[in-house]
């Protein structure tokens, strides 16, 4: 299962809601190689589905990811800061081992 927080689920509302999403589209997560920690998170609005996805809704969100990226993401929740230290969506990733300084890359 991969989780999404309120204030993650609340700025997806508002990205759809201003038009820079379509208003049917879904989170797509993925992982792949890359970052300084060696895998990267990918996070996209999506509105295909594709052969082999792996589809969770949570708080009303459907939220998709391949099969291989459920392996690194199994459990992680996708939330949203708004605060000082930066804004954006970051994984709270219960699998990571290590993660890099800027929260875009990880190890497991």
């Amino acid at each position: 299962m991969i989780y999404i927080s309120e204030k993650a689920k609340t700025r997806v509302e508002n990205i759809r809601s201003s038009e820079e999403a379509a208003p049917d589209s879904f989170i797509r997560v993925s992982v792949t190689s890359g970052g300084c920690s060696g895998l990267s998170y990918v996070l996209d609005f999506d509105t295909e589905d594709r052969p082999n996805d792996q589809v969770f809704e949570d708080k009303g969100e459907k939220i998709v990811t391949d099969l291989k990226s459920l392996l690194y993401l199994f459990g992680t929740t996708l939330d949203f800061s708004d605060g000082l230290n930066g804004q954006g969506f970051y994984f709270d990733n219960p699998n990571a081992s290590r993660t890099c300084s800027c929260g875009e890359s990880f190890s497991v």
